[in-house]
């Protein structure tokens, strides 16, 4: 069950062309001990109040001038992000209370008010309402943590390989090139070594968001595991512009670290390979980028792009 205060704390937007009835509403809610009430006697600035303001509750008349109940009902209803409807509609129509419900209403409450009907179904309306909005906002934590990782806030592997699958699909029909960019840390392991894990978590933390930095919104930077990173380039129109993003990228991760007493520079390698030349499937690009990651570990240069006779000779090793 909710607490009190909660309820009491909720907003709530009255809405009703009569300014007496507006005033009577907010007057029985006001001694009721709400907190954060509005009201409007124009029909017509309710979606666009709703859409700054997000009530917990829209107490609406149904019969208004210019833009009566069932219109803005339909109004609210045009709002995307909007899946529960927070409307609880005022009416002496008998025949407009299954209607309006039938629209999209949660409740009602007939005209003329009856003070204990008034507190009860708006009292019950913001019950349902404030659970709905905690268990909304729980889902939403829940995705976070299942997709994301914990320590950095990116996504994690699960998510990456879904949106790579996407991308690769994309690339095919319009014919784009995408590149994966396998990252890892140079010596990370010393820093946890001798710093503690308290310190290479914020090396972590510090090499993501400058990694995110640099991310363009159809790009995906993930983290994979231990120091590793993986980066989906979407679209980076050949391969001088993707050498001009990867540097970029090494720059940035190679500027000195601030975590606690600690001042470290972090280098990195990173391989890369390219869709459709060096692999035309997910795992194919991620195994191909890494194989080039350790080519340009051992060598110390950066970053190096895969070779197709890297897989025979990987084949021949194993």
């Amino acid at each position: 069950m909710m607490i009190g205060a909660d309820i009491l704390n909720a907003s709530i937007l009255i809405v009703d062309d009569r300014e007496a009835n507006v005033s009577l509403l907010h007057q029985i809610l006001s001694e009721d001990g709400y907190t954060r009430v509005t009201t409007t006697t124009n029909s017509m600035e309710v979606c666009a109040l709703h859409r700054r303001n997000r009530y917990d509750l829209i107490v609406l008349d149904l019969q208004m001038p210019g833009m009566d109940g069932f219109q803005v009902i339909e109004g609210l209803k045009t709002d995307a992000s909007e899946d529960y409807l927070p409307v609880i509609v005022l009416t002496a129509q008998p025949a407009h209370k299954l209607r309006a419900l039938q629209a999209g209403a949660r409740d009602f409450i007939s005209k003329p008010f009856e003070l204990v009907d008034v507190t009860t179904r708006i009292h019950n309306m913001l019950e349902v309402r404030l659970l709905y909005k905690k268990l909304e906002n729980y889902s939403k934590v829940l995705e976070q943590r299942t997709l994301h990782d914990s320590t950095t806030g990116l996504p994690n592997r699960d998510l990456f390989d879904d949106r790579l699958t996407h991308a690769i699909a994309l690339a095919k029909r319009h014919s784009w090139m995408l590149a994966v960019m396998f990252l890892d840390l140079d010596r990370f392991k010393f820093v946890n070594d001798t710093h503690g894990h308290a310190v290479g978590d914020g090396v972590l933390k510090e090499v993501a968001k400058r990694l995110s930095q640099y991310a363009r919104d159809e790009d995906t930077v993930c983290r994979n595991g231990g120091d590793e990173f993986l980066y989906l380039l979407m679209n980076p129109e050949g391969r001088e512009n993707i050498e001009r993003i990867v540097g970029t990228l090494l720059k940035a991760i190679g500027q000195p670290i601030d975590v606690g007493d600690l001042k470290s520079v972090i280098t990195a390698s990173i391989g890369i390979a390219v869709y459709p030349a060096d692999g035309i499937t997910g795992e194919q690009l991620i195994s191909n980028a890494d194989i080039a990651m350790y080519r340009a570990k051992k060598h110390s240069c950066g970053f190096v792009f895969f070779e197709e006779h890297e897989t025979e000779q990987s084949e021949a090793l194993s």
